[in-house]
């Protein structure tokens, strides 16, 4: 049993409150259970779709309301579809061209727009964020007018080449976005040090100035990779009838009929996904656990 004692001012009796133990555990026993039934809710929503995507793609039939029996003929179809194997390696080629270029120009960016003045840096900033911010459909429009204005003067056609385009165009920014913050965690008087102690400008760039920057760099690698694997509105107008990307050819199966090879595609998808985030999430432990141990040494 708690007594609160609360002392009010002068010309007031004093107040006592008591509160019961049991009724505060049960408090907060409730509240903790709520948070579990929540979390498991939005959880549900997330991945109940999925589940029942991966459960269809087993499916003997083509339904998708009853299990019929167990089989793996839409896996093995999938690897003779050649329009979907086809459209799935030029995802990944346009996806991996457009992010390393991306990553280039946006560190580059980002190591200009940090030298700046604050007034023109906050501009640029501004300017650099709008992309993210615009809808998609707007700049898959803008572009494709673009393209369309150097097609008429420059025989461009297209393909391959204006979807790598786009895919930069839109890449770039979160490559930014990511690099920057880790400018403003460094120490400013870095590259000056560096220069001071012999080191050129290249080098001081080169040895001081990326390690610090690079895990910045590697997520904005990762993010512009991942926004450019799972592109559609952009791609689907710069895109052209040589050259599409997955996401264009699975809208264009979904719009005839649903196929289970899709499901299996999805399937395949996720489980590398998992694998990726599994791998990285024992990676970054081990590191964690050295760099404790490191740490432990020292002292």
């Amino acid at each position: 049993m708690y007594t609160i004692k609360i002392r009010p001012r002068s010309g007031h009796r004093n107040s006592e409150f008591r509160i019961k133990n049991s009724e505060l555990k049960n408090g907060v026993y409730k509240l903790k259970t709520l948070s579990k039934v929540y979390m498991g809710l939005v959880l549900m929503f997330l991945y109940v779709p999925i589940f029942v995507l991966i459960v269809f793609s087993f499916n003997e039939t083509k339904s998708r309301s009853v299990f019929s029996g167990f089989t793996l003929d839409w896996y093995a179809k999938l690897f003779r579809n050649e329009v979907i194997i086809s459209s799935l390696m030029n995802t990944i080629i346009i996806a991996v061209i457009a992010s390393i270029a991306a990553t280039l120009l946006g560190t580059l960016a980002a190591i200009g727009i940090n030298s700046m003045r604050k007034v023109p840096k906050a501009i640029v900033m501004n300017i650099t964020n709008m992309p993210i911010v615009n809808p998609e459909i707007v700049t898959g429009v803008s572009l494709m007018l673009l393209f369309v204005f150097f097609a008429a003067r420059m025989n461009l056609e297209f393909g391959f080449v204006t979807l790598v385009i786009a895919h930069i165009t839109f890449d770039v920014p979160y490559v930014i976005l990511n690099v920057m913050p880790k400018f403003r965690q460094m120490d400013p008087n870095l590259f000056e040090a560096a220069q001071d102690l012999g080191c050129s400008p290249f080098t001081a760039l080169r040895k001081v100035i990326l390690p610090e920057i690079m895990p910045g760099v590697v997520s904005g690698f990762l993010m512009s990779f991942t926004f450019s694997l799972d592109d559609f509105v952009i791609s689907y107008f710069t895109s052209g009838s040589t050259s599409q990307t997955l996401p264009i050819t699975i809208y264009s199966m979904t719009r005839r009929k649903i196929s289970p090879e899709i499901n299996a595609l999805s399937t395949l998808i996720f489980v590398v996904v998992v694998i990726v985030l599994v791998v990285k999430h024992i990676i970054e432990t081990k590191q964690e656990q050295r760099n404790r141990a490191n740490g432990g040494d020292e002292e």
